[in-house]
């Protein structure tokens, strides 16, 4: 490996912004002794260039074309398909649905599980996801979700106060009442971090439970009636350089990739900032 550290980045950083996963994902292959540097098994802290030979779990990796332009879409995800590239019980991916990548790969903006729908971000650039996920850029996610179980002030005033979960303390920052029937009532909750089953887990705390949940806004993108279940559709340079400035990236439009076949209506769809009902 090169000595000149200041041209290297570490291992973790690296494969994160390829999109293979979180840098605390991979720093767990690197103790697991799943990743090696020119034929010696990686260690915590190394830093690597493109003259360095990576292999994840005996496949060699290769370094992103950094020229690749930054490409992004948003996908409506139906219940019962996984984030994940390969499952061993062979359930439905979300990236059998994607449009296929000649060089390079997708990185999502955080997860929906199995049972949950609706908007999934997805990107080529491993930067700009993990700068949206990251909790400290508190990026507004907001849900709807089907409740049922009896919900009353004290307890929409609890959810909004801060609920204590097994990994800390979690809230709503608003729940606007949606309306609904019987036993069952619709909510639009919004908080600004991405906690594995968080929405869900929050409303058990105080004795609810989900019986449907979907993503319907991401920051400003917006999940779009028009766009159905299990199909994608690229965002507009326009839509993606305010979502990069979000969290401090400065894209210029020759570093962004743009469907020629795009009309201004899609640019004004998913960039607008009024509420949406789903």
């Amino acid at each position: 490996m090169s000595e000149d550290k200041s041209t290297n980045d570490k291992l973790q950083k690296v494969l994160a912004n390829a999109g293979f996963a979180s840098r605390r994902e991979i720093e767990k292959w690197i103790e697991q002794g799943r990743i090696t540097v020119n034929d010696k098994t990686a260690n915590i802290g190394i830093r690597v260039s493109e003259q360095d030979k990576i292999v994840i779990d005996g496949k060699p990796f290769q370094f992103p074309d950094q020229a690749q332009k930054t490409r992004v879409i948003v996908y409506h995800k139906p219940v019962g398909e996984i984030c994940s590239r390969d499952d061993p019980e062979g359930r439905d991916t979300i990236f059998a649905h994607l449009p296929p990548m000649q060089r390079g790969r997708w990185v999502t903006v955080g997860r929906l599980d199995i049972s949950t729908s609706g908007l999934l971000i997805l990107t080529t650039n491993g930067e700009l996801a993990n700068r949206l996920m990251h909790p400290s850029y508190e990026i507004e996610r907001e849900y709807a979700v089907r409740v049922l179980g009896e919900v009353n002030a004290d307890k929409l005033k609890e959810l909004k106060k801060g609920v204590m979960l097994e990994d800390g303390l979690a809230k709503f920052d608003n729940i606007i009442d949606s309306g609904g029937d019987g036993a069952n009532r619709w909510y639009h909750v919004i908080l600004r971090e991405g906690r594995n089953r968080e929405v869900r887990r929050l409303w058990e705390a105080v004795g609810c439970t989900v019986s449907r949940l979907s993503r319907v806004r991401f920051g400003q993108i917006h999940l779009s009636r028009d766009l159905k279940p299990g199909k994608w559709q690229d965002l507009t340079p326009r839509v993606i350089e305010n979502l990069a400035g979000l969290v401090a990236i400065n894209l210029t439009s020759e570093q962004i990739y743009q469907d020629m076949s795009y009309t201004r209506r899609t640019n004004a769809r998913y960039g607008r900032s009024s509420k949406r009902r789903y």
